[in-house]
């Protein structure tokens, strides 16, 4: 972990000088990834010791196991697209910011989707905070490091 950490540390030290929060999107992006991976794991391959993860959010878990192995693959897919956009984060080239920016976006609007269903304090919560990292993204200052 630590060669991991101090990758993440140059690599983002010349833009987290101008930009506060752009190592921490990084590390997000990263987070999401594994977070996505272990729910894909759990899905998958249903009885192993991970299973117990998700008494952190059981509603979750009763909602996407009936959806069967293809919920699981879509967490596959959404853990390699975020693992993807946070190599190049770090690397500041657009193929990391863009799929960054588009994956936080599709939150917001899932968040928007809960708001209107109803649930307007988790929906609320999440627009906020999606929202806010979301103009953090579009901000030129964050644009203009991608090249």
């Amino acid at each position: 972990m630590g060669a991991a950490s101090a990758y993440i540390q140059r690599m983002g030290s010349d833009v987290g000088r101008k930009a506060r929060g752009f190592t921490a999107i990084g590390i997000f992006l990263f987070f999401g990834a594994v977070m996505a991976g272990l729910a894909a794991i759990t899905l998958l391959w249903r009885g192993t010791p991970l299973d117990r993860l998700w008494v952190l959010n059981r509603m979750a878990y009763k909602r996407l196991v009936p959806m069967g192995r293809a919920v699981g693959i879509l967490f596959l897919l959404l853990s390699g697209a975020l693992t993807t956009a946070g190599i190049g984060w770090f690397r500041r080239r657009p193929w990391g910011w863009r799929p960054a920016v588009v994956i936080i976006a599709t939150q917001v609007v899932g968040d928007l989707v809960n708001c209107v269903r109803g649930d307007l304090l988790l929906g609320g919560t999440g627009v906020i905070i999606a929202g806010a990292l979301l103009l953090f993204l579009l901000r030129p200052k964050i644009r203009g490091s991608f090249a």
